[in-house]
């Protein structure tokens, strides 16, 4: 196999969750770049179709829902072609200290950033979604492992879901399915300018003079992502990159 064929995506049918901008956006779209065709899914429709639109929409295909509802997975599921892999990138951040925490707050964390990743993985396999030596990659965080002040539904529902993905790895070595998982530090994205605007510029300023090389760019997560779907990464399963621009050294 020659290095073109290795780290290219053609004739790979790929589904990206959180498509309608930021790091899923960029996924979806360097995997046409690839070679490959894509089943892009969001909650924001009018988002999710800007996406579609810097695609090639003859071959690619796009379902608007919400994925932490009790029917939408089940009809994602049912709808989708038979995929070659899949790139979970749906989630949140919010922060409560731990004398804030009740139900309520762990229920949502724990839906949006766990739960509705394992139950659409659940369904798509059920259902034989998957083509044999599929790749499932998810996106994780550097919170994982690095907790940080108010962090405690974030960090615990992304262990959790690097946990799943382990689990993914040895259930379905069998068939050749491989699972991993990206640890992104900060990246430019809309969950970026949210932080922004709700800390003051000195916090900020302050928490990115820590990265040695910088806050990343959805792109720099997207050509990670290309790495592990593609055949170049077929002896990689149930392990994580960390991307976090130098951040964690000092931690480590």
């Amino acid at each position: 196999m020659n290095i073109t064929d290795s780290f290219g995506l053609k004739g790979k049918t790929i589904l990206v969750t959180g498509a309608s901008s930021g790091i899923g956006r960029s996924v979806a779209e360097h995997i046409v770049k690839a070679g490959g065709r894509v089943v892009i899914t969001g909650r924001n429709e009018v988002r999710l179709n800007e996406t579609f639109q810097l695609l090639d929409t003859k071959r690619d295909l796009q379902y608007a829902g919400d994925l932490t509802s009790d029917d939408f997975p089940e009809q994602l599921a049912a709808q989708a072609p038979q995929l070659d892999g899949m790139v979970y990138c749906a989630g949140f951040v919010h922060s409560f200290p731990i004398k804030f925490l009740n139900d309520s707050k762990i229920r949502e964390t724990m839906r949006i950033n766990f739960e509705s990743a394992v139950l659409l993985t659940s369904k798509l396999l059920r259902l034989k979604k998957f083509n044999n030596r599929a790749s499932l990659l998810f996106l994780s965080s550097i919170s994982s492992e690095f907790p940080h002040k108010g962090g405690t539904l974030y960090c615990a529902s992304k262990a959790a879901l690097e946990t799943f993905t382990k689990t993914i790895a040895v259930e379905y070595a069998h068939q050749g399915i491989r699972a991993n998982y990206l640890r992104p530090g900060m990246v430019i994205t809309p969950m970026y300018d949210k932080a922004k605007a709700d800390a003051s510029s000195e916090v900020m300023d302050a928490h990115i003079a820590r990265y040695p090389l910088g806050p990343g760019q959805p792109e720099d997560i997207a050509l990670a992502a290309l790495y592990f779907l593609s055949p170049a990464s077929r002896w990689v399963t149930g392990t994580g990159l960390i991307m976090d621009g130098g951040l964690t050294l000092d931690n480590k």
